[in-house]
């Protein structure tokens, strides 16, 4: 087979495995080569491309390949072809993998590839299978004497980064945020999931961008490739500090065995630090030593520092938050009393017992709660009461189970991770769902908090946090809560000025600036905010996303036109003027869908409606509700969320009310006045929970499920009727839907359902409720005739017929039922039961005849012996009643 055959043949024939980029032809173990995306420009003389495809004939055929290989540098938006190779190679069938190198440049170093963005792109037949960017590097002070050297040494690596400090931790698949990293010199096997190596270097190339890539390979002691990890970053113009982190290991501790380890690092293939660690039974925080080559050719001891943060700079930076007066200054004083305690152990005084850590922090979103968190657990370390200083932030779902069992051990791993530093426990008030519930998990997670902060010794600052009110029904949840937590902070809502102030620094940060105009509208959206704010304001979360999205307007504003964006300043790119700011609109409406009439839906449901007996009423009602969305509609007039039609179903047992409520869901999907017209159903137990707190958030799950259709409650009365048990939360219920049905009036509908007398004491039940309600259906009682029409229709939907005789005296019997009728009179539902009751009677009656006397037909004919059994006779009644189960 050759190129020139037909493409899905040739394509057939393989598969793309990768396109990797080297320059040394010096082969490696397994014929692997030292592949690389960054090189310096006076080392390199050639760069090659290797392309590696999966073999798909592989023990088949041999069969041949031509394959293109272009080479592209880019400047800006252009790109220019560099060169273009051809390769054509006979593929053997012994070939499991095929590889096809090639290379472009100059045999004398530093003369061809010069500084720059470069890419490789691999074509077969045509067909762009694959490519790969790799860049050029120099530095500034590049000597013409280093094109001679077989490879870079030293002294030009550190032309371009000086290494600071490497620092290892552990920690998740997506690593751990900066201020919650432990540092370790050695690391527990049954605990450890990645070993993260943290490297710091000073940059010595701030003049321009150029690219780093690090390698950092991990090693067991009989220098076994355990894993390696690539890092290729842009270093960035001015940077003067390049931080790198590099982690290998599984997302469970069962990579790491017992070993001493060490971590290479390695730039532009030279070795430049080595950093052994032990990997044993327990964690040991530290330093781990650091390696670094020689000018023999050994291994030098690098000095390291613990950390260039002092008790004095940590205090700096928290007193340089803005606002936060009182916090701070409760903090500070905590802080100078410890010391003074600590000053008067070293003089001969007894040390006071149990040095209060744990501390309560009130205060509502974007307030700074966890950022001071964290800032107290490394004051805690300087001061010697923490030995790690680092912060576990963790809420209900981190620490509560869902099954009995399963929430001690879950907190306890919480608090063994947090050891050492501080348990920062968010929203800490779910924990306490209410004071009648022993059934919670969340109150096994407290006694256990409550243990482990009466242990003095135990190496660990737990901070609650959460809205002021909540944290105070927290607090009195537990009788040895509030004795634990001896120091409580009240972080208020920020000012406008300092929210302003938080602008200023989110733009700092964003790496933009705002115009004097786009300030000053800044300041005006933060102050109109801040004036409409409730508890769930976001503080500084708000003023960030404020200036986020005035970036991305500024972005969308310069890049309307690409040419002239390549042409623009740096003051231009990063200058957010007034018109970006205009653009963001947190009150825009969405647009509305225009939902036009589905006529068939609304015949079929009409229909339906139609073909219920009695009603009249009722029809008559829905009726004129169609007509006039229909002339709301001919005159152009909006019906979507137009109409409040919240609807009280008032009947006895078996009136319609549930089937009336379906039908009226679909008339309202159909006629197009709310958005999704789908119906919710529900009664007492799917809106009441057993504690407080939590029947609020269950009857808002179900409103939610019901926006845009209808919510129907049947047996709403319920939710008025007090239990004897404890812990009757059904007023809950009603004030959270009363609320809605009034904050989203006419984006849903509700419908409550229940019997007459139930539904007047209901409605009487809370002054609001009804004035919410819009509409009232009354369903009659069926009278004897419409009775006997709903049986015969039921009769029919069975393939059953009724002897004339036997529907005589079945109309007797219903004129009889409906004359001594009472509360438990179940309407269309008994009759549903007669009828099941007769049709067994049927049945058995046939099923004793001959075989010769067995009618053939499908048709069931029911006979008055049949019927017999329903006796009008008052003392039979009650027997009848309680046998049929109405």
């Amino acid at each position: 087979m050759t190129v020139s055959q037909d493409n899905d043949e040739v394509v057939s024939a393989f598969k793309f495995k990768e396109l990797k980029v080297y320059n040394s032809t010096e082969y490696l173990w397994e014929n692997v080569k030292k592949y690389r995306q960054v090189f310096d420009r006076y080392e390199t003389a050639y760069i090659y491309a290797e392309l590696s495809l999966y073999n798909k004939k592989f023990d088949l055929e041999d069969w041949s390949l031509r394959v293109d290989l272009k080479c592209f540098s880019i400047e800006g938006k252009e790109k220019t072809e560099i060169c273009n190779l051809t390769i054509e190679k006979e593929v053997s069938k012994f070939d499991n993998v095929i590889f096809l190198r090639e290379g472009w440049g100059n045999q004398k170093r530093g003369t061809f590839w010069k500084k720059g963005t470069y890419f490789w792109e691999a074509y077969i037949d045509g067909k762009k299978v694959g490519s790969k960017y790799f860049y050029v590097i120099e530095h500034a002070d590049s000597a013409e004497g280093i094109q001679d050297l077989d490879w870079m040494d030293m002294e030009s690596i550190e032309k371009y980064l000086k290494l600071k400090s490497v620092r290892l931790y552990e920690g998740p698949y997506d690593d751990v945020l900066e201020d919650d990293r432990v540092f370790l010199k050695e690391f527990a096997v049954k605990e450890t999931r990645y070993i993260y190596v943290e490297l710091l270097f000073d940059n010595l190339q701030p003049h321009e961008d150029w690219h780093l890539e690090l390698y950092t390979k991990f090693h067991n002691q009989a220098r076994e490739l355990k894993g390696q990890i690539v890092r290729l970053q842009l270093v960035k113009q001015d940077q003067k500090e390049v931080k790198v982190t590099a982690g290998w290991g599984a997302a469970n501790p069962n990579l790491w065995r017992e070993d001493a380890y060490t971590a290479d690092i390695i730039f532009l293939d030279k070795l430049i630090a080595s950093v052994p660690f032990l990997v044993d039974d327990e964690a040991v925080p530290g330093l781990p030593p650091v390696y670094l080559p020689g000018e023999d050719n050994g291994m030098v001891l690098a000095p390291q520092e613990e950390s260039s943060e002092t008790f004095d700079t940590i205090m700096a930076r928290l007193n340089a938050l803005t606002g936060l007066q009182e916090v701070k200054q409760k903090i500070n004083e905590h802080a100078i009393y410890i010391r003074f305690l600590q000053l008067r152990q070293k003089r001969g005084f007894d040390m006071d017992k149990g040095i209060d850590v744990h501390s309560v922090f009130s205060g509502n979103p974007g307030t700074g709660k966890t950022t001071v968190a964290r800032m107290m657990g490394q004051l805690y370390r300087k001061m010697g009461l923490l030995s790690k200083g680092h912060t576990v932030v963790a809420d209900r779902v981190d620490l509560v189970g869902e099954y009995i069992g399963q929430t001690a051990p879950k907190t306890r791993e919480v608090i063994e991770r947090a050891r050492g530093g501080v348990l920062f426990i968010d929203e800490a008030y779910a924990l306490a769902r209410s004071n009648d519930d022993g059934k919670d998990f969340g109150r096994e997670v407290i006694e256990i908090l409550v243990k482990e902060m009466s242990n003095g010794e135990g190496d660990i600052a737990v901070i609650v946090a959460g809205y002021p009110t909540e944290m105070k029904r927290f607090l009195d949840s537990n009788t040895g809560l509030k004795s634990r937590f001896k120091h409580n902070y009240d972080f208020r809502d920020f000012l406008p000025q300092e929210l302003s102030t938080i602008a200023d620094y989110a733009c700092e940060q964003l790496g933009v600036k705002l115009s004097t105009a786009a300030k000053a509208r800044i300041d005006v959206m933060i102050t109109k905010a801040f004036r409409s704010r409730d508890k769930t304001f976001g503080n500084a979360r708000y003023v960030h996303d404020l200036i986020e999205k005035a970036k991305v307007q500024m972005a969308l504003r310069l890049m309307q036109d690409e040419t002239k964006a390549l042409k623009l300043t740096e003051e231009q790119l990063s200058s957010i003027l007034v018109e970006d700011v205009e653009k963001i609109e947190y009150d825009k409406k969405a647009d509305r869908p225009a939902i036009p009439v589905n006529e068939e839906l609304l015949a079929e449901a009409m229909a339906e409606l139609d073909a219920l007996i009695g009603m009249e009423n009722i029809k008559v009602q829905l009726r004129e509700l169609v007509s006039l969305v229909k002339f709301y509609r001919k005159t152009g007039r909006d019906v979507l969320n137009a109409f409040h039609l919240h609807t009280v179903l008032i009947g006895n047992p078996g009136t319609g009310k549930t089937t009336v409520a379906r039908i009226l869901a679909r008339i309202y999907n159909a006629l197009g006045i709310l958005e999704r017209g789908h119906i919710v159903e529900t009664d007492r137990q799917g809106m009441v929970a057993g504690y407080v707190g939590q029947t609020a958030e269950k009857t808002a799950k179900k409103i939610e499920e019901a926006i845009g259709g209808v919510l129907f409650i049947d047996e709403a009365y319920a939710l008025t009727q007090k239990s004897s048990q404890r812990g009757d939360f059904g007023d809950e219920a009603i004030q959270t839907l009363l609320k809605r049905m009034e904050d989203k009036r006419g984006e849903f509908f509700v419908c409550v359902a229940g019997y007459p007398d139930n539904m007047d004491v209901f409605l009487k039940a809370n002054p609001g409720l009804s004035s919410r309600f819009d509409k009232t259906l009354l369903f009659e009682d069926y009278s004897p005739e419409q009775l006997l029409q709903i049986a015969e229709s039921m009769f029919k939907e069975r393939s059953a017929r009724l002897a004339p005789a036997a529907t005589k005296h079945l109309e007797a019997y219903l004129r009889f039922l409906h004359k001594y009728r009472d509360n438990f009179f179940g309407n269309a539902r008994s009759v549903r039961k007669i009828v099941i009751d007769i049709l067994k009677r049927n049945d058995l009656r046939r099923a004793e005849l001959p075989d010769n006397k067995k009618s053939p037909s499908k048709t069931v004919r029911v006979l008055k012996a049949d019927v017999e059994h329903l006796k009008l006779d008052t003392k039979e009644l009650s027997i009848q009643r309680k046998r049929i189960g109405f």
